[in-house]
């Protein structure tokens, strides 16, 4: 299975973040990339496929403020990583705002993504490595990986959050939906796909299942509820699967079992996968109990879906195990 990979990616790297009520150093750090290089093998350089793929997604205003916002908070006199703190609390507007911080709480949703002066370019790379996966998917791989870094499920059309700020295992189905392909994305990293879910919520032409830790216990809350199906065109297009924490894979893999059902009975041709390996017993973060094996088990389930795939890189902070962990899920995948 060939990998898809910038070096650029490597570049965000925010210092600390705030986390549970204090400033911790940054989880998602550049070496979980580096771990997983060397247990999966040289990468294959994504080429530029431009602003285009990015923008069918992603709100422009948006697009503008993350390619400028660690400028303008140097700009403002600040030093370090760009860090919001204030939040609009009803519904946002379309507000002419020139105040750095106005726009990190317009275009945030939480205090947990700083942006470091590396991010935009590793965000925009992450992006086209996922492209570059789909490209090699729709010329006809059965399946493909892209090692996106920073992540991308919980950022929004139009704000960050989460470590993520480009969606790209979205930006990918959008892609893949213009090239003629009934979509599904499987997410199952340890938290909810929150910015996934959004972007598609009221489209029936894209189907989002998501596993995740409940809510109700783990970020992100306010998203990933059982009852949160869809609306509009894309009512019963969203399927939420909330699990207890400690779920091991015992009690995972029925939930996989009902995630896999419904894509089937959607009719999709080609399966988006957000793979997060934060589900590890070890993750510093994360509350579930799966086991190196268990990924090996996890992927040989999807992929008797039997169509095409496309592994999208989400979390996963045990960084000395992250390596065994992808390579586990990428072999039962058949790569």
């Amino acid at each position: 299975m060939k990998t898809f990979f910038h070096p650029d990616q490597l570049l965000h790297a925010p210092v600390q973040e705030l986390h549970n009520g204090g400033f911790v150093p940054f989880a998602e750090v550049p070496a979980r990339a580096a771990a997983i290089l060397a247990a999966v093998g040289d990468p294959v350089l994504p080429r530029d496929a431009g602003m285009a793929p990015i923008a069918a997604v992603h709100d422009g205003d948006y697009l503008a403020f993350l390619q400028v916002a660690h400028r303008d908070w140097l700009a403002a006199g600040r030093h370090g990583d760009a860090h919001g703190y204030a939040w609009p609390v009803v519904r946002r507007r379309a507000l002419s705002l020139d105040r750095i911080d106005a726009r990190l709480g317009r275009f945030s949703m939480d205090a947990s993504t700083p942006i470091a002066p590396g991010s935009w370019t590793s965000a925009y790379w992450g992006a086209q490595s996922a492209l570059g996966a789909l490209g090699a998917v729709l010329g006809g791989d059965p399946a493909a990986f892209a090692l996106c870094r920073p992540p991308g499920h919980h950022a929004g059309r139009d704000y960050l959050g989460g470590y993520c700020f480009l969606n790209n295992a979205a930006i990918a189905a959008e892609a893949a939906t213009a090239a003629g392909r009934r979509v599904a994305i499987l997410d199952v990293d340890y938290h909810h796909g929150n910015g996934t879910q959004d972007i598609f919520w009221d489209r029936g032409d894209v189907f989002f299942a998501s596993i995740h830790a409940d809510p109700r216990t783990d970020y992100p809350f306010f998203w990933g509820h059982a009852d949160e199906v869809g609306e509009r065109a894309g009512a019963g297009a969203t399927l939420n699967l909330p699990l207890p924490q400690g779920t091991d894979w015992t009690q995972y893999r029925p939930a996989l079992d009902r995630a896999l059902s419904a894509i089937r009975a959607f009719g999709a041709d080609l399966m988006v996968v957000s793979f997060g390996a934060d589900t590890f017993a070890g993750d510093p973060i994360s509350q579930f109990r799966i086991e190196t094996a268990d990924y090996r088990a996890m992927a040989r389930q999807i992929a008797a879906a039997g169509m095409p795939m496309l592994v999208v890189m989400e979390g996963g902070y045990a960084v000395d195990a992250l390596g065994a962990n992808v390579a586990a899920f990428l072999e039962g995948m058949g790569g």
